[in-house]
């Protein structure tokens, strides 16, 4: 029993995962506990570093870009919601986990980045504020303008994703996910769904509140690809059915295997399968049928987003609503002339490749040029730096950010000690998923 005991022993640590698998058998002779078969899981740093022939350095540059505008642009709403939108430094560290800060790095160090955008300050009784510049504040009410600009479009974009669900409903708390990548505004969930009656509903089923497809509207059954391939425009008797359409791609510059499998790549083109749209209860999962068609649901998510860039997490939180596979990442590996996943910090990112030339996107809504025009009150610089590691709590570019000068150095300020620790995320994909996807499709 001592025996058993230390052969079923496992450790984890930040090198070695090991976990009951079917491969190698450890046990000899039957016994109660029937057979047991265990593998290696390799570490996620070697997991990334099977990824390297795959990789694009410009969308890594895109991806650090998206990065910094998002935690710059959090900090704004934070301050938004804040009464005279101002703020103590010190109240700012709850959101350490939110803008991926850790220690021993500071939220003022952060924030004395973008000395036009926020500015610090001290009270009488010498504590630390944060509030918006003029131009940080001007900022906000522009970009306000563009979302209410861009509602009727969201609206869209949103229907359509009722359309594409099993149900045609799916839950407010995970549409919440896609608020930013929309374009949807703070009170998304409180005013901005009731505005549009004619598209959707809010029901509450139990305890869970969820946003209801009103009516079906044949116009916007029409997927992104048939308007870009067949020159399609919104038709108000489209029927959506069985599609035969092949997919732009992009495969990454270093990456040689895809002549060796053009053969299989010009059959999976070829491939009918059943349009996001359409009734997908009928098919079977596992088939090609079902795999295809689940590329093109994430393709259509993908052309929906204004940076053609989603976090995983945010995609496989809809996999049951719009019948997709369970390891969503397999598919994104498999197909990485479609879809290009960057790795670059805790929770991985995809891209639509055919949404880019180089690091820049090639549709550039206002929503995004506002987001450009942010960057350059920034620290960011988006300088074409070489990417060698995966594996750094921080990103090279946000490293610049906290330890770059800021242009304004004669503002004079104590810095506070840092109390908390670094959050953690819920919501990180399963590192097993992550580890079988790389494994099942590192020779492809």
């Amino acid at each position: 029993m001592e025996g058993l005991r230390c052969r079923l022993r496992f450790y984890v640590n930040a090198h070695n995962m090991f976990a009951i698998m079917p491969e190698r058998n450890v046990l000899s002779g039957e016994s109660s506990f029937g057979r047991l078969w265990v593998r290696f899981m390799t570490s996620s740093k070697r997991v990334q570093d099977r990824s390297r022939e795959k990789r694009v350095q410009e969308l890594e540059i895109a991806t650090e870009k998206w990065k910094i505008a998002s935690k710059v642009i959090f900090l704004m709403e934070v301050l938004k919601g804040e009464r005279d939108m101002i703020i103590t430094v010190r109240s700012l560290e709850q959101y350490r986990r939110q803008i991926n800060l850790p220690k021993p790095h500071k939220i003022s160090d952060f924030i004395r980045k973008s000395p036009k955008l926020f500015e610090l300050y001290k009270d009488q009784r010498g504590v630390l504020w944060c509030g918006l510049t003029d131009e940080g504040e001007d900022l906000l009410e522009e970009h306000d303008k563009l979302l209410e600009e861009n509602g009727d479009k969201a609206a869209e974009h949103v229907t359509r994703c009722l359309m594409m669900s099993v149900d045609k409903k799916l839950p407010l708390d995970k549409i919440v996910h896609f608020r930013r990548d929309f374009g949807l505004p703070l009170d998304f969930r409180i005013d901005w769904v009731n505005k549009f009656p004619q598209h959707f509903k809010v029901v509450k089923l139990g305890d869970e509140e969820y946003l209801e497809l009103v009516s079906w509207n044949p116009a916007w059954a029409v997927t992104e690809l048939e308007k870009k391939t067949l020159g399609l425009t919104e038709e108000n008797d489209h029927k959506p059915g069985m599609l035969s359409l092949a997919f732009p791609m992009k495969f990454p510059p270093s990456y040689k295997k895809m002549y060796r499998y053009r053969g299989k790549i010009e059959h999976f083109q070829k491939r009918t399968y059943l349009s996001p749209y359409a009734d997908a209860r009928g098919l079977e999962a596992g088939s090609k049928e079902f795999d295809k068609r689940a590329i093109a649901v994430m393709h259509e998510l993908l052309s929906f987003t204004l940076e053609k860039r989603l976090v995983t997490d945010h995609l496989t939180h809809f996999r049951r609503e719009f019948v997709m596979p369970q390891k969503l990442m397999r598919i994104f590996l498999k197909h990485c002339g479609i879809f290009y996943v960057s790795e670059r910090g805790k929770r991985f990112s995809v891209f639509l490749t055919e949404g880019y030339e180089g690091p820049e996107l090639i549709d550039k809504c206002p929503l995004i040029l506002w987001k450009e025009k942010l960057l350059k009150f920034t620290g960011y610089r988006g300088r074409k730096r070489d990417i060698p590691t995966y594996s750094d709590t921080l990103d090279m570019q946000e490293r610049e950010l906290l330890e770059s000068g800021s242009g304004d150095e004669s503002l004079s300020v104590k810095f506070e000690k840092d109390d908390d620790d670094v959050g953690t995320d819920d919501d990180e994909m399963d590192i097993d998923e992550v580890n079988d996807a790389y494994e099942e499709h590192s020779k492809v």
